[in-house]
């Protein structure tokens, strides 16, 4: 994907459009996460279709037999009774049939119709993978599969037999349509209209003891206001579950705070600190309060090394430490009076619970005293209904022709032995290995792609993060650090030189303020080059005649003095310890020791290392050190901490102008930058974009524009 078709999710001062936050992937894009993943992607899926090609090939070939048979529309036959007509008039009428094909009778019939040879026949391809002294299986367990099918739109019933056998397979399903055309002619045979007559008055008297076994049911269920016995007793007890479950729960927030409260006595007696307990430590301005005291205390202990007691800074500390110390004991009272009041309010909460599983059992008692006279009238009813039903159905299948010959029923055509097995089919095995070896390569391919979160295009930075793109730098680990980190000051044509200047350029293009101005270099996590950026970023504006100084602002971890070789003697702690003085010009101020590196570079080092420098960076001399800095200097490059390692990023943002936001390819995750970014601007911090770092020269082909960089360096090189 371009850096065009990404640029309009951007909008001004850093908004990010939500409605266009969808990753447009072209053939190239899609060609990049293949490329990634090939060596992950190819292995797995070779290793999910060979085997399964091996299986399946592997597998015990198998024969399909198939007979068809077609029902026809004989004439009607009308006698004194009723007028029978046996023809297929319906679905309905065609699935019963099919049903009856396949019903566990109609199977018996088959096994039981075949000869001792038939039954060899079957067993024949089981004998050849039999253990010794084993039996061959019975002729039902050697039968095979059997389908049974109607033709779409037609009156067709297709009987379908697959055997390892193709003699087998053509002998069941022949036998199939023979057995149940014998079954066709006996169910039609002649019945006794005297008994169609019985059967008649019958079902009608059981039709009235039904209607009146209904009628008693319906009276009783009124009478007791039920919808059904068991649907009651469900809600009932389906209620006692709820109230059981929640009446537990109620007892142990009793018992808990019970046992808070107790303990809270407890340590009351003892004189123990009261904020050890879990309560009442995260109870409303506990924890604030007890860290505020913690920080005030060792803010104490650090000062007392410096100052004695009836300094003015320790008198200061000690006044806010008291009133921290009784702000602390009336959210301590407040803590303690809310326990109480929560413990109320759980014992009444678990009294109510207690009465509402009262009623309820009450009320499933009350339904158990109806049940037996509920069930026996129910029975009843069901066991009329039933009777009336059994005999209605053997009234309806009786049948009082006697001149019935024809069977709406024909075989079309015979099985014959299939010629060549159906499966393990060789092309369709491997047509399906490949199609499953594409799925999951694609599958793998594009699947880690999805998962994977980590930063990586010129689509992550202008989308995802609703950041500008204002450079990609390539990987300079072949570069010596004496190198690398003054690229822009040697004036050698090497590589990384051209992507710098690139990234001048967009700092440029970006920027809306004037010089003077300050602008911070920060990333999420180390290592992610922000400290290169920084160095070569000044060297950048330094060799266009900008008049720059490069700080040092990572004081717990400081390294650029080592880049340029120099002490870490003087700087901004040094400076600070001095009493931050802010007479004359800064430039040649002992304190600070700032370092001219070439014409329009100079150096302000951190001057040693601070464990807790949020006390200078919070303190507004910094911000009054920034100041007077920019009317000495047309621009100040700030280098920082991380910012998902620590706050002094953030800190120290709230006093510059502009940001510059360092990522490194394939290293911190989009969330996690995203995040770090809204927290930027939602300060009102002016975030010029991104600079995506650690790029490989193929990399950069395939992740940006960049490539024609790569067409033209020898041509501006030759120039040069």
């Amino acid at each position: 994907m371009s850096l065009a078709e990404a640029k309009p999710a951007v909008q001004p001062g850093g908004a990010r459009d939500e409605e266009t936050l969808v990753e447009r992937r072209g053939l190239r894009d899609y060609y990049i996460i293949l490329r990634e993943r090939l060596w992950i992607a190819l292995p797995l899926a070779l290793l999910v279709a060979v085997p399964l090609g091996y299986f399946r090939a592997r597998e015990t070939p198998l024969y399909a037999a198939m007979a068809t048979m077609q029902f026809e529309k004989p004439e009607t036959v009308v006698t004194s009774q009723v007028v029978v007509d046996p023809s297929v008039r319906s679905d309905i009428e065609l699935n019963t049939n099919i049903q009856v094909l396949n019903s566990a009778r109609m199977r018996s019939r088959v096994v039981e119709s075949f000869t001792p040879e038939e039954v060899q026949i079957l067993q024949r391809p089981y004998l050849a993978n039999l253990a010794p002294g084993a039996s061959p299986p019975s002729a039902g367990g050697a039968l095979g599969g059997v389908s049974i099918d109607a033709a779409r739109n037609s009156l067709l019933i297709t009987v379908r037999v697959v055997h390892p056998d193709p003699e087998a397979a053509a002998l069941v399903a022949n036998r199939y349509v023979n057995q149940f055309m014998t079954y066709l002619i006996e169910r039609v045979g002649g019945v006794n209209e005297s008994a169609v007559e019985f059967l008649r008055n019958r079902a009608d008297q059981l039709r009235k003891e039904a209607e009146q076994a209904d009628v008693k049911l319906n009276a009783y269920m009124q009478a007791h206001n039920l919808v059904s016995l068991d649907k009651n007793k469900d809600i009932v007890s389906e209620r006692l579950k709820t109230i059981s479950s929640t009446l537990t729960s109620a007892q142990l927030v009793r018992l808990n705070f019970e046992n808070q409260y107790a303990l809270v006595e407890a340590y009351r007696k003892e004189g123990r600190n009261l904020v050890e307990i879990q309560f009442i430590a995260g109870h409303g301005t506990v924890p604030t309060l007890s860290a505020q005291l913690s920080s005030l205390l060792q803010s104490q202990s650090v000062l007392a090394e410096r100052y004695l007691e009836r300094h003015p800074k320790m008198i200061d500390l000690a006044n806010s430490i008291a009133i921290v110390q009784e702000q602390l004991g009336k959210a301590l009272d407040l803590a303690i009076a809310d326990l109480g009041t929560r413990l109320n309010e759980a014992r009444e909460n678990e009294r109510t619970l207690q009465e509402q599983f009262a009623k309820a059992e009450k009320e499933s008692l009350d339904l158990g005293a109806l049940a037996p006279e509920f069930n026996s009238l129910q029975n009843q009813a069901q066991v009329s209904k039933a009777n009336y039903l059994s005999i209605l159905d053997r009234l309806n299948q009786t049948t009082t022709t006697k001149n019935l010959e024809k069977i709406p029923l024909h075989p079309l055509d015979h099985a014959v032995v299939p010629g060549a097995p159906f499966t393990p089919n060789l092309n369709a095995i491997i047509r399906l290995c490949v199609g499953v070896g594409v799925m999951v390569f694609f599958g793998v391919a594009f699947g880690l792609s999805f998962i994977d979160d980590r930063i990586k295009s010129a689509w992550d930075v202008e989308s995802f993060i609703g950041a500008s793109l204002l450079g990609i730098i390539p990987d300079l680990a072949a570069l010596k650090d004496d190198e690398k980190y003054s690229l822009l000051l040697s004036g050698k044509q090497a590589p990384g030189v051209e992507a710098f200047l690139s990234v001048y350029s967009s700092v440029k293009i970006h920027s809306k303020l004037d010089f003077p101005k300050t602008v911070l270099v920060t990333s999420t996590i180390p290592g992610e080059g922000k400290t290169l950026i920084s160095c070569n970023l000044a060297g950048s504006f330094a060799r266009h005649g900008k008049n720059t100084l490069l700080i040092d602002c990572d004081l717990r971890r400081p390294m650029l003095h080592r880049h340029y070789k120099q002490q870490n003697n003087a700087g901004l702690i040094t400076w600070f310890e001095a009493g931050s003085p802010l007479d004359g010009e800064l430039a040649s101020t002992p304190a600070l020791g700032i370092i001219k590196i070439s014409e329009n570079l100079s150096l302000l080092c951190s001057g040693g290392r601070s464990k807790s420098p949020t006390e200078f960076l919070e303190n507004p001399v910094f911000g009054q050190l920034l100041e007077r800095l920019k009317r000495e200097y047309d621009l100040v490059i700030i280098d920082s901490p991380p910012l998902g390692a620590v706050t002094d990023s953030m800190l120290i943002a709230e006093r510059t102008d502009e940001i510059i936001y360092v990522c490194r390819f394939n290293r911190a995750y989009r969330k996690h930058i995203r995040l770090y970014m809204k927290a930027l601007r939602d300060a009102k911090n002016e975030v010029l974009g991104v600079v995506l770092n650690g790029l490989s020269p193929r990399r950069i082909e395939y992740y940006s524009n960049y490539r024609y960089y790569r067409s033209y360096k020898k041509y501006y090189g030759s120039q040069s």
